[in-house]
């Protein structure tokens, strides 16, 4: 009875403290996500350096580390830049924003026609002003708020990069120990992870080229300025599901089409946007999740939108992992159910799946730790 009252103790305070803990570190979630995908991308890159070396772990870990910093922020910063060259000519350009007077003063007067009212283009100026101002204003406000997060953000990733590579191995051994499940089925999710993680990466930023690439093209067949910058635009902008690069070639198309009153460009891009630009994203996440992962193509697509939906931008990452999990999680029910009824396993199910050469370096260290 005693042993029973601690551990109803024990696993009150575990559940109390996980809570705790979790709640503390919500806020990290997606960096150390993030970290965690890197370590799985570039873990080959980590162990040739130690390996070529011959140098401590720390040593090889704090190289992968800084050319992973080199090999993102040094291509981010010369295109932000460049982007943000192009914004600059486009502000100062004569032209580059401003509204042709004929053009809204045809627009006041069709409106007027079609709808009875008297605006005048005073009045509208004056409306759109404030409008900008209303939604500008808190956007400008809480940049540098913005700013501290995604600084703070990218430290802790890159910290959290280095010591799972630095230590990760032994973290991973540890955490064996403590989770009451049998190892090679440990070792299912671990290898689940690092398929997942590389599918949702490597379809996410490949959807991200293709729709920017596509986009670009149809800003410069319709004449726009600064078509580098649009094209950048695109790109992040296809990063977040649900806005993705409609945000963009739309409100390119609805500033040709009022702006530099030209009805055939406008339609053309919203027509090659929508059609093409914006339905390739749909088309090529679902094949490549499921190129490289055992998702089906229909649950790769609905893990991703799904993820978003519930979890926000990080449910890009999450919703497939979970997926994933999920069917790992079935198929060690059905074992342990074939198991239990004696059932004999066929040989596809005899026994945990074969480990990738990453996940393989990995427990033979965990043994040896175990071992010693």
């Amino acid at each position: 009875m005693t042993r029973l009252v601690s551990l109803g103790v024990i696993l009150g305070l575990v559940a109390v403290f996980g809570l705790l803990s979790l709640r503390v570190m919500s806020g990290f979630l997606l960096p150390l996500l993030l970290a965690a995908m890197l370590v799985v991308i570039f873990g080959p890159l980590h162990r040739w350096l130690r390996d070529r070396l011959q140098s401590p772990e720390w040593v090889a870990a704090g190289l992968t580390t800084l050319f992973v910093l080199v090999l993102v922020l040094v291509p981010l910063f010369l295109l932000v830049a460049r982007a943000g060259g192009d914004a600059v000519g486009i502000l100062r350009s004569p032209n580059g924003l401003k509204l042709d007077p004929n053009v809204l003063d045809g627009l006041v007067v069709t409106v007027n026609d079609a709808t009875g009212l008297h605006l005048t283009a005073e009045a509208v100026n004056a409306e759109v002003r404030k409008v900008a101002e209303e939604w500008i204003g808190p956007i400008a406000a809480g940049t540098p708020v913005v700013i501290v997060k995604l600084i703070i953000g990218l430290i802790v990733m890159t910290v959290s990069l280095f010591y799972f590579l630095a230590d990760g191995r032994r973290m991973f051994a540890a955490v064996t120990r403590l989770i009451p499940l049998d190892v090679r089925y440990q070792w299912q999710l671990l290898d689940e992870f690092e398929e997942v993680s590389r599918a949702v990466v490597s379809s996410t930023l490949l959807a991200a080229i293709v729709q920017a690439v596509l986009a670009g093209f149809g800003f410069y067949i319709a004449g726009l300025q600064g078509v580098f910058l649009l094209t950048l635009l695109t790109f992040f902008g296809a990063l977040v599901p649900f806005v993705g690069a409609a945000a963009v070639w739309g409100i390119a198309s609805l500033y040709l089409l009022f702006f530099v009153k030209s009805t055939w460009a406008a339609a053309s891009l919203a027509l090659w946007g929508l059609c093409v630009v914006s339905t390739v994203d749909n088309i090529i996440k679902p094949i490549v999740l499921h190129g490289q992962s055992k998702l089906h193509p229909l649950l790769a697509l609905l893990s991703v939108l799904g993820g978003v939906g519930a979890l926000g931008p990080i449910g890009i990452f999450v919703g497939p992992i979970a997926v994933a999990f999920l069917q790992a999680a079935l198929t060690m029910l059905q074992a342990e159910l074939g198991t239990m009824s004696g059932g004999v396993a066929t040989a596809g199910q005899s026994g945990p799946p074969e480990p990738h050469s990453a996940l393989a370096v990995a427990q033979t260290t965990s043994e040896r730790v175990k071992s010693s």
